[in-house]
């Protein structure tokens, strides 16, 4: 029956139809008005998505209101662009867009029923995502293990992959910790975030580089070590403590993120690095060992006797470019939850530094879609078992 009255009624009359029933005009009146039967008029208004109260005509400012999307509604039907409908009712046309693909698409829209999903939308307040409290046990378990909200939003996805009620984005996982009375997340756990701070705040890092003999630039570097295809080649540098007394070394594998510690419990020179450097790739195996780039710090001076003994070529970036080692500045920045800046390094042994390396190389990484370093090297090493 709806399919014959369309024929018998255009798209100006039924958005006619509809502004009068807006207005609370009884049907028979509308019908008169408009010279269309009692029976087009009842069904143009069931069409549209329901009875049409009063208070929907109460306009809210910056929204679109019940006459715009009954004008929104009759573009659609004379087959007028989302643009031309935006211009007619004075709104950009993505708010066009989103309106018509949240309700139905071009052909499935009705304005009254879409009306009044908007207004259950509006409703306030609203259940919290992380009100569930499995949801909450997981999310507070990996920020313990110092995963990073991104990494536990990946992580969720991987792990309940048929069950969206346990996911999660980042950002309500920030509000819950940030803002008071936001979600069930203790504000403890802001101490368990990278930075450790309670609230947001941009922060930059500037690096600076020394001459030393013999370097090769990483122009010089072959281009396949780019595209991270081939595993076995690293980004290093030094996590620096208290008033320069102290470091840790830091080694990333550049395919599948995996993290070595360097332990420099004394001093940081050139040759305690070079020492540690030899010591660490000796227990890799050959495959895994192939290129370093470094910035110019002059720990890495002896970087000629490391290449000898060890078979493993150096790369140096140009000053000022942390962006050439970037997987391994990011890594850095993971670690400074576990060795935070302005304190002493040297007070780690080498069992801790141990347990460290395990904790990041078993934390999901986004780049990794989720994986983790660990799972990532053991598919590079399973085969040669």
């Amino acid at each position: 029956m709806a399919k014959r009255v369309w024929r018998w009624v255009t798209p100006e009359i039924r958005r006619e139809v509809l502004r009068l029933a807006a207005q609370g005009v009884p049907q028979v009146e509308i019908a008169r008005r408009v010279c269309r039967s009692t029976g087009s008029v009842c069904n143009v208004v069931r069409a549209a998505g329901g009875v049409i109260r009063r208070d929907m005509l109460l306009a809210c400012h910056g929204r679109l209101s019940l006459e715009d999307r009954i004008d929104i509604d009759a573009g659609l039907r004379a087959r007028e662009s989302l643009t031309a409908i935006a211009a007619q009712i004075g709104v950009h046309p993505s708010t066009v867009s989103r309106e018509v693909r949240r309700h139905g698409g071009r052909h499935r829209y009705r304005p009254v029923a879409a009306h009044l999903a908007a207004e259950r939308s509006r409703r306030r307040p609203k259940s919290a995502k992380l009100d569930d409290p499995r949801l909450v046990g997981r999310v507070s378990a990996m920020l313990a293990e110092l995963a990073s909200p991104e990494q536990i939003t990946g992580r969720l996805r991987v792990e309940f992959p048929d069950e969206p009620e346990m996911w999660v984005s980042h950002e309500t996982i920030y509000k819950s910790i940030y803002v008071q009375g936001r979600g069930q997340l203790r504000r403890e756990l802001a101490a368990c975030l990278r930075s450790g701070r309670t609230q947001r705040r941009q922060q930059g890092r500037l690096e600076s580089g020394n001459k030393i003999r013999d370097m090769v630039m990483i122009s010089e570097r072959p281009a396949d070590i780019a595209d991270r295809a081939v595993p076995g080649h690293w980004e290093g540098d030094l996590i620096i403590g208290k008033d320069s007394g102290s470091a840790i070394g830091t080694l990333v594998e550049r395919s599948t993120r995996f993290v070595l510690l360097l332990h420099l419990p004394d001093r940081h020179d050139a040759v305690s690095v070079r020492d540690e450097m030899i010591r660490v790739m000796g227990t890799l195996p050959e495959a895994l060992r192939r290129t370093v780039t470094w910035d110019q710090g002059r720990e890495m001076a002896r970087h000629v006797e490391f290449s000898l003994e060890t078979g493993v070529e150096v790369y140096f970036c140009d000053p000022h470019s942390p962006w050439q080692r970037g997987t391994n500045e990011n890594t850095n920045g993971l670690l400074r939850q576990y060795f935070p800046k302005g304190t002493d390094l040297s007070v780690h042994d080498r069992a801790e530094l141990d347990r460290v390396q395990a904790s990041i190389n078993n934390r999901p990484r986004k780049t990794l879609g989720f994986m983790t370093p660990s799972e990532e090297l053991t598919k590079l090493i399973a085969p040669t078992d």
